[in-house]
């Protein structure tokens, strides 16, 4: 349920909303707004009796939110929600955000040259995995804090934001500690316990969608982090399981568009992992901006064919420089930039 203020209504007004919302055992949301605010109730079952909040000072009226996630529905927040990263960039204000890097972190020498080459190219967000989920336990399992060490000391060389994946809730908080956004990868989209851990953990989320994940699902996963209090959450679509063998996933472009519609939070591509071919990397981040996500996240490497993990989908720095070039001539066709970070010191 959703209590939308009057137009001028007074922070006693909302407060007054509040109040009689916690008497009936409920929690309470206010959500500020440019032209108004709303206050969200949390925890309905179904015997809240909305005669007792319509006739309160300041209220227009009571919205009835039909979804099974509340928080993260358009019903309950219209405006667009804007998650904006310690170096400045912001996902979701209309700009396009480039988030790239390897997709392990093998060495100092490594990860230093991908960064310092995507930062030059446009990207302002660092990707890079310090802990590895493999399907196989004797595939390159990361290399833990050594790695997330060498991504800060990326970051403080070049100016990017990182974002880097926690696998589990022990290492939650160690990830916190180093990155500017936490990745809950896809195979840990519907770990409730890790869910529920990183909502807490006072950093953005980046929340990717289950190989074989509906949107409906992916919500409500994303709920569940909002839910903790985290209201920073980034989706992410990466490919579903598909039937076809013609690529490692099928890449769904239809969702970018309806997540769009169903939530305000904002939703990126990874075109890496949704086409599993280096071949296929590129035209799939074109159609990405061109079907209106608010970021892409692509995997680039120094020497791919030496990578520890997902060499055959990773660019190399000249192909994502000229990448770079194609999504920015598309994003301005739709009257769109590649974002900046104004914070970003880049290194020369």
């Amino acid at each position: 349920m959703l209590v939308v203020m009057k137009h001028g209504a007074t922070s006693n007004d909302v407060e007054g909303v509040v109040r009689a919302i916690e008497t009936m055992g409920y929690g309470a949301r206010p959500m500020p707004g440019e032209q108004r605010t709303t206050v969200g109730l949390v925890g309905n079952d179904g015997r809240v009796d909305e005669g007792r909040l319509v006739g309160l000072t300041g209220v227009l009226r009571v919205i009835h939110v039909s979804q099974p996630y509340k928080q993260v529905s358009r019903e309950w927040c219209e405006e667009n929600t804007v998650v904006e990263l310690d170096n400045g960039v912001r996902i979701g204000g209309g700009d396009l955000v480039v988030m790239a890097g390897p997709c392990a972190v093998e060495s100092r020498e490594q990860i230093l040259e991908t960064a310092r080459r995507v930062a030059a190219a446009g990207a302002t967000v660092l990707r890079g995995g310090a802990f590895k989920p493999r399907t196989s336990p004797y595939s390159f399992q990361g290399l833990g804090e050594e790695g997330l060490q060498l991504l800060a000391e990326a970051r403080a060389d070049t100016g990017l934001a990182i974002v880097t994946e926690a696998l589990d809730t022990e290492s939650v908080g160690l990830v916190a500690e180093y990155a500017d956004m936490v990745q809950i990868g896809a195979r840990n989209m519907q770990n409730y316990s890790l869910l529920k851990a990183v909502g807490r953990a006072g950093r953005p989320v980046l929340l990717k969608r289950g190989m074989s994940a509906t949107i409906k699902e992916l919500l409500l996963a994303a709920e569940y982090i909002v839910a903790e209090g985290e209201r920073r959450v980034v989706l992410c679509e990466r490919g579903v399981r598909n039937f076809d063998t013609h690529a490692r996933n099928l890449l769904d472009l239809t969702a970018i568009v309806t997540v769009h519609e169903l939530s305000h939070l904002p939703i990126i591509a990874d075109p890496s992992h949704g086409t599993g071919a280096r071949s296929k990397v590129g035209p799939m981040a074109r159609a990405s901006v061109a079907a209106g996500a608010d970021g892409v996240m692509i995997e680039v490497h120094p020497d791919p064919a030496q990578a520890s993990s997902d060499g055959a989908q990773s660019l190399t720095p000249a192909q994502f420089d000229e990448l770079m070039v194609d999504l920015e001539a598309i994003a301005r066709t739709m009257g769109r930039e590649i974002a900046r970070a104004p914070a970003a010191t880049i290194a020369g």
